[in-house]
């Protein structure tokens, strides 16, 4: 090694080794709960950044929705093009995407802290690997989309035209691979500065490409009714308006990630570069993704056959893709928020053997994200069928299709509390960088997942079979996160603040349930019937739905301060 030179072989930022030095002491001074200038006002400002950049990217993400679902409906047609959507996010996380997103954060912080460079070299070598892998695998997927797609839909004689709608759409959407690794490598690049803002807000521009879409979509085409119906020019408009929407989101992070200090450079001289310990930590990840992808594919079979038997009653893939998008919406707003700003502080807790602050860290965000989570989850059990006649009868559908969409938010409802809980422990053995534990994780939860739907396709009716599958999903969950939380005391030696997790969520489902049962009551009360069926107007669903939304807030926030839930208490006006 050369003088002037770091140790992979790159001339370090800033002015040599006295430079560096002073990087290395003002990272000694951090406070314990992040770096210098850090802190839990760091962690509060950066959480709430990504929280608003969330909410509008998600707002954006719901009118897309209802225009597709008012395009296409919520029967077989289109199934098509949401399986073909479903096909490039499950490669790309299959060929990569899993190790981005949970392992190589921890890798950025080290090689940042104890590069001389700064990892700027780690980083180049990293982002051209990604590219690399991600440009080969994108090609051969484009090549074999109809063997990709058999494998999520049966191509039968009887349903020969649906599948290959959904090959041709496929051959449009499989280059989102490539993009989605764009966006993810360069976010995380952006992750490891704890720049969080542009990956949470370039989403909006995805959402303003597909809204303009679909919006034209509705004005100037003919809406189909049958896979057979749907032009060529239709297929090609959603085709390449989705993949540019997501091209435009992904490159857009790119002079961002130049503002903040990284220089975009090929370099293929990968041997002995330390990639090796983050191809070592991809490989359990790998092996995670295969077990969530099994159990994704296993469902989404199952689905499309559902709707192969009802094609337009909106039982099957469709109907259970836009409720799991309308479930996780309090998720992405809450959890991933804390956690994508918090996982760089917990994966420095962690290295330097700051067990408690790394407990503390997790324990508050799971108090925290909860205050939100719970509540949610009942609001869904409680009012899922009102939200989606709401948002889904519209165009191409109908109140009646929106019917078993409802059915499946309340299955899911409250599976979305150990489905965050253990969003959230698993971050702990990533901070670890070990990710062999979150995969025998996803195993055991996949497992429960495939017996379980597979018992609902054989034993359930096609009407019924897909919204016991969603109830499947929130089981599954529920088990995986009792064996996360029983190995993660063992992996920290201790218990995770315990008991004062439980009071919490103790009190927190307590004042969730009787504000659901509150909330349900409202909404009866004002529109007069139950249960609510397709015979119910719109209009009327929605003041019922707003009266029971205003009803369920309200008396949780009440109950909150009457149960002294400290997170609540917190909150303006709680106190």
């Amino acid at each position: 090694m050369t003088a002037g030179t770091g140790q992979d072989g790159a001339r370090p930022r800033g002015r040599g080794r006295h430079a560096a030095g002073k990087r290395k002491g003002r990272r000694a001074q951090a406070p314990p709960d992040g770096p210098a200038g850090g802190g839990k006002g760091g962690l509060a400002r950066s959480s709430m950044l990504m929280a608003l950049g969330t909410m509008v990217s998600r707002a954006t993400g719901l009118i897309r929705t209802m225009l597709q679902a008012a395009a296409l409906g919520t029967g077989l047609l289109a199934s098509t093009y949401n399986t073909a959507n479903t096909v490039p996010t499950s490669l790309y996380t299959l060929l990569i995407g899993g190790a981005l997103n949970a392992v190589l954060v921890p890798q950025l912080v080290r090689a940042r802290s104890t590069h001389a460079d700064g990892g700027s070299a780690y980083e180049q070598r990293l982002v051209t690997m990604v590219l690399c892998v991600l440009g080969t695998g994108t090609l051969l997927a484009v090549w074999c989309a109809p063997q990709i797609v058999s494998v999520y839909m049966e191509n039968s004689p009887g349903h020969h035209a649906a599948f290959e709608l959904t090959v041709t759409f496929a051959r449009f959407l499989l280059p989102q691979i490539f993009f989605y690794g764009v966006f993810s490598i360069f976010g995380q690049v952006l992750n490891a500065r704890e720049r969080f803002g542009a990956m949470m807000w370039t989403p909006v521009l995805n959402n303003a490409v597909l809204i303009a879409m679909f919006g034209l979509y509705l004005g100037i085409l003919t809406v189909p009714d049958r896979v057979e119906d749907i032009t060529s020019a239709q297929t090609t408009l959603l085709g390449i308006g989705t993949t540019g929407a997501l091209a435009l989101q992904a490159l857009a992070l790119v002079p961002f990630a130049r503002a903040a200090g990284f220089r975009p450079r090929p370099r293929f001289d990968w041997r002995g570069s330390g990639l090796g310990g983050s191809v070592r930590a991809a490989r359990w990840t790998l092996l995670l993704v295969l077990a969530n992808l099994a159990a994704m594919t296993v469902v989404t079979r199952y689905a499309n056959a559902a709707d192969d038997a009802l094609p337009h009653g909106g039982v099957g893939y469709s109907a259970y893709s836009y409720a799991q998008t309308f479930w996780m919406l309090p998720q992405s707003i809450a959890t991933v928020s804390v956690m994508t700003a918090l996982l760089p502080r917990l994966s420095r807790a962690a290295v330097e053997g700051r067990l408690g602050d790394l407990r503390d860290g997790m324990s508050r965000t799971l108090r925290v994200t909860g205050t939100v989570i719970v509540p949610a989850a009942f609001f869904f059990v409680a009012l899922g069928p009102q939200l989606a006649e709401v948002v889904f009868a519209h165009g191409a559908a109908d109140p009646s299709t929106a019917v078993p969409l409802g059915q499946m938010l309340q299955a899911l409802g409250l599976g979305l509390i150990p489905f965050s809980a253990q969003y959230v422990l698993l971050r702990g053995f990533y901070a670890f960088e070990d990710t062999r534990t979150p995969f025998l994780m996803a195993a055991a939860t996949a497992a429960v997942n495939i017996a379980l739907a597979t018992a609902c396709h054989l034993l359930l009716s096609p009407r019924w079979a897909v919204t016991g599958m969603a109830g499947a999903y929130s089981l599954s969950y529920l088990a995986g996160m009792g064996l996360t939380l029983r190995l993660l005391r063992r992996r920290m030696g201790g218990r995770i603040d315990g008991r004062r997790l439980a009071a919490t969520y103790a009190k927190l489902i307590a004042a969730s349930g009787v504000a659901a049962a509150l909330g349900w009551a409202a909404a009866r009360g004002v529109s007069g019937r139950l249960p609510f069926t397709a015979a119910s107007g719109t209009a009327d669903t929605l003041v019922a739905l707003v009266a029971g939304a205003v009803v369920l807030v309200a008396a949780f926030l009440l109950c909150g301060r009457a149960m002294r839930i400290d997170e609540l208490r917190r909150l303006p006006g709680m106190r």
